[in-house]
């Protein structure tokens, strides 16, 4: 995904008066759009598919920081323990 510099970085204003055109912009083509103000980058107008996506990347990201944390401390079980338990347990409540 790259940046055309033309299409892609517009200003404040001109994101103010042409909000439709490129909010149909951002959902067709997936590209983020970099708003300007007083000449300096300060949001990004991005499609909520991108945006979700993106959150659900971090939250991922998340969760591997804590599974690599864990595994650091010594907090881990061996698989076969664990489907062992998951299954008794399954079997249980059936």
């Amino acid at each position: 995904m790259a940046i055309h510099l033309k299409n892609d970085i517009q200003s404040i204003s001109y994101i103010k008066t042409n909000t439709a055109e490129m909010m149909t912009y951002v959902n067709e083509r997936k590209t983020p759009i970099v708003i300007t103000q007083n000449g300096e980058a300060r949001a990004v107008l991005v499609d909520l598919e991108t945006y979700q996506e993106t959150q659900d990347a971090f939250a991922l990201m998340s969760l591997i920081k804590i599974a690599e944390k864990d595994t650091q401390n010594g907090n881990v079980e061996p698989a076969k323990k664990v489907f062992s338990e998951l299954k008794k347990e399954i079997t249980e409540n059936a």
